[in-house]
């Protein structure tokens, strides 16, 4: 039965073959996945994630993501599209924005956010790009992205530092020698193998799924201090391993030519100074990256990220004022084991591979604890606190008063009233004097209500209230809610577009036109979307483009 209308009886000519109408195609299914994200903001606010990047083919391209919360009560960030611009002023910026939006049917007056990377293009408060942003809606306020702020941290320690900048550039050298040919590499993999097996033959280490991985020395991203993390981390573990690859590199008569660099990288590798760096960035960059990984999160709202933030500079003092001796005999122990001489903490210190000339006649506890560990320390508080200046604002000095932690403690019926005031488009007029009444019964409901005893964030009491219908009742609460739940934390989303990028439009496609790479990048990103994109619409969108003849 079916071969009488398919197969040799269907129409030849809908083999779809042609390399116009599959673009088509994927225009039509990235059409109907962004109608489906437009769809589910409808007619509510919006914030929007802009950052710009080069491609493969050098052109510079801005990718745009929106932030909104679904009918669930659950925030959302999803990538709408990418726009190739020609320079990358604000006003260019604004540009291609405005007419992303347009094109999906949005304005914005409707944008209540903007999260941006630190660049002055992007965060001048004269031609800024939030600020044309704000002249169109003044209530789209501007947060620098916390994982970007964290980053900047990061770079002033490590270039303020002496101690660190010497550090980092001796790991330079090392991943210049070790990682020069594929030769050193396969000493280095080789070596590993040796390792583990002696080990597993000891009863050392167990055997199972996902145990004894092989390791590498990457070379660390320039802009992602979580690659740095990595490197320290491997270069702790395979200690002894690199320094058995080094000094069999120092005695070969191969290796003449780098026989100066390789010695001294010996020499360097196996002082006190590189040990003591080595495990003192291990530790400030565990913490940080922690902090980095939980700020990159989905569905995170401010109020999190400022605590997360609070929690890093609790860990520093803690580290200053208790840590030191735990600190001093961890790396004492690790030089113990590797044969690393210690120096006597009251002797004089003395630099490796420096000139004494410059350095102050000191004691080694002056040096390695007041200069190097409390002043890395010291310096990491300082830039927390300067950098993470959104936590004074009185923006989210009110957005504390949501906070449904410890069944509401931080309540305050004056600062959510005070809320309200950043929002003059979206509540206004008798809606004030109604808020005022809500609010009463608000948080006596909220307090006697089982429900939402236990709840730890603005995310748990947005999805709560929806599924309690409890947002209808308390309409104007739920909206403020909302307006918070719109603050974006970081800029991950759009970095992650990025990335994808690097899969979709590759040196072999680097002469995709915009418009199919745009097409593409919807469509990978958005998958999850995707699959609930019904082929019947695809379709129709497909028809519609042009009017076909079929062949008779």
């Amino acid at each position: 039965e079916v071969n009488k209308f398919v197969l040799n009886n269907a129409p030849g000519n809908c083999s779809l073959t042609s390399p116009m109408i599959q673009k088509q195609i994927i225009s039509c299914f990235a059409i109907e996945t962004r109608k489906k994200i437009i769809e589910e903001i409808g007619e509510d606010r919006f914030a929007i994630l802009a950052d710009e990047s080069s491609d493969v083919s050098h052109k510079e391209q801005l990718a745009l993501c929106l932030r909104f919360v679904d009918k669930l009560g659950r925030p959302r960030e999803h990538f709408v599209g990418v726009v190739h611009v020609d320079d990358t002023t604000s006003l260019s910026l604004k540009e291609a924005i405005e007419s992303l939006l347009v094109s999906h049917g949005l304005t914005l007056t409707s944008i209540r956010g903007q999260g941006y990377d630190g660049a002055s293009n992007m965060k001048g408060d004269i031609k800024g790009l939030k600020t044309l942003i704000m002249q169109e809606s003044p209530s789209a306020y501007y947060v620098h992205c916390f994982a970007h702020q964290l980053q900047l941290v990061l770079v002033a320690v490590a270039k303020d530092n002496t101690d660190c900048v010497w550090f980092l550039e001796q790991v330079t050298l090392l991943l210049n020698i070790v990682g020069v040919s594929c030769k050193r590499h396969g000493m280095l993999r080789s070596a590993r193998l040796e390792s583990i097996m002696k080990a597993l033959e000891c009863g050392e280490l167990k055997t199972g799924s996902g145990l004894n991985q092989e390791m590498g020395l990457a070379r660390p991203g320039e802009t992602r201090w979580g690659s740095h993390y990595r490197t320290v981390c491997n270069i702790i573990s395979m200690y002894p391993i690199i320094r058995d690859v080094l000094i069999t590199l120092g005695e070969d008569t191969t290796h003449k030519v780098d026989w100066i660099k390789i010695h001294f990288m010996v020499g360097a590798f196996e002082s006190f100074d590189f040990v003591f760096s080595l495990h003192l960035l291990f530790v400030i960059l565990g913490y940080t990256n922690e902090l980095s990984e939980c700020l990159q999160r989905r569905e995170q709202d401010i109020i999190h990220a400022v605590q997360l933030v609070g929690v890093a500079k609790n860990r520093m003092q803690h580290l200053r004022s208790e840590g030191w001796n735990q600190f001093l005999q961890r790396v004492t122990l690790f030089c113990n084991k590797h044969g690393v001489q210690v120096p006597a903490m009251e002797g004089n210190y003395v630099p490796f591979g420096r000139s004494r000339r410059f350095i102050q006649n000191r004691t080694n506890d002056d040096h390695f604890r007041r200069e190097v560990y409390i002043g890395v320390i010291d310096k990491i508080s300082q830039e927390l606190d300067s950098r993470f200046d959104e936590v004074n604002m009185e923006l989210l000095s009110c957005v504390t008063a949501l906070n449904p932690s410890n069944s509401f403690a931080s309540f305050d019926a004056q600062k959510v009233r005070r809320l309200a005031d950043f929002y003059p488009k979206d509540i206004f007029g008798s809606d004030l004097l109604r808020l005022e009444l809500q609010l009463d019964t608000y948080i006596d409901v909220m307090r006697q209500d089982d429900r939402f005893n236990g709840l730890q964030n603005l995310v748990d009491l947005s999805l709560k209230l929806v599924e309690t219908n409890r947002h209808k009742v308390y309409d104007l609460v739920y909206l403020l809610l909302k307006m918070v739940l719109l603050l974006p934390v970081a800029t991950a989303s759009v970095e992650r577009a990025f990335s994808s990028m690097d899969f979709v439009k590759t040196k072999r496609r680097n002469k995709m036109s915009d418009s199919l790479l745009d097409d593409c990048l919807v469509t990978f990103i958005e998958r999850d979307i995707l699959e609930d994109v019904e082929e019947d619409d695809v379709i129709n969108t497909f028809m519609a483009i042009r009017k076909r003849r079929p062949k008779k």
